[in-house]
């Protein structure tokens, strides 16, 4: 007698939903390359904790977008207060965790926009945008600081160094976007490598004046405003030492390019 096949009726077993180890796992082996002389705390502590965050908003279905909302937020409620309250320990305890956790936020926007499969030209618009207003907003906001609470109406000249530092860090992140959009635009015009990746802990120490992280750390000293004064007038001096040094280097780069470009 014919007997009819047997037909598997059960389900298809669904895929063993990814961890949030995995999740972080995967982000690190798609991670990009480090830039030539990245400064060591955004390399070696806020990346990595970038990648932590990105993970959990990842799984959280949050978009790139929303994260950079969040790393604004951060970062501008740090702003304000720096602005507007009178310089204690806990003010710049509080500056000092809204920034790091708004830069925190700022790195894993990128890898979230890597999980989900690649980012937009509106989502880098979007954060080069923010920080480019933060860069200036939060050297503004040490200049209110110090002329209500910090320097006394004898030693306003004092008001020059926030104001210095103001052009030194806009200057510094236009000159970093400016390289980085040159090179790259030579390297899909050329068969010439010019972009150069990989850094050294020797090129991340010297890189460090640059280093937003740096200046982050700076206001745990809100509560010593001398201390503080003196600690932010010496990254102004190294940042802008570092700046000088490097803009002769990177006009060789663009040189450098040049020929291969024509």
């Amino acid at each position: 007698m014919l007997t009819e096949p047997a037909v598997d009726v059960r389900r298809p077993v669904a895929p063993v939903p990814e961890t949030y180890r995995q999740t972080v796992a995967r982000l690190q082996a798609a991670q990009k390359p480090v830039g030539r002389g990245a400064p060591a705390y955004s390399v070696h502590v806020n990346r990595r904790l970038g990648r932590f965050i990105a993970a959990a908003a990842f799984r959280f279905g949050l978009t790139p977008n929303q994260v950079t909302a969040l790393s604004a937020a951060l970062t501008f409620a740090a702003i304000l207060l720096l602005a507007l309250v009178p310089p204690t320990f806990w003010l710049g305890l509080a500056v000092t965790v809204l920034l790091a956790a708004g830069y925190a936020f700022d790195s894993a926007d990128g890898q979230v926009a890597r999980l989900r499969g690649g980012g937009s030209a509106a989502g880098e618009w979007l954060d080069h945008v923010i920080d480019a207003v933060k860069t200036s907003a939060l050297h503004g906001a040490v200049l209110l600081l110090a002329y209500r609470f910090l320097v006394p109406a004898d030693q306003r000249a004092w008001l020059l160094v926030p104001i210095g530092f103001m052009i030194v860090a806009a200057v510094s992140f236009a000159v970093f976007l400016l390289n980085d959009l040159l090179r790259a635009a030579r390297a899909r015009t050329t068969t010439a490598t010019a972009i150069r990746t990989g850094s050294t802990p020797l090129r991340s120490l010297l890189g460090l004046p640059t280093d937003y992280g740096l200046l982050i750390y700076v206001f745990l000293l809100l509560g010593a405003p001398g201390a503080f004064v003196i600690a932010y007038t010496l990254l102004l001096a190294a940042h802008t030492g570092y700046l000088v040094l490097a803009l002769p280097k990177w006009f060789r780069d663009m040189k450098a390019i040049e020929p291969a470009a024509s």
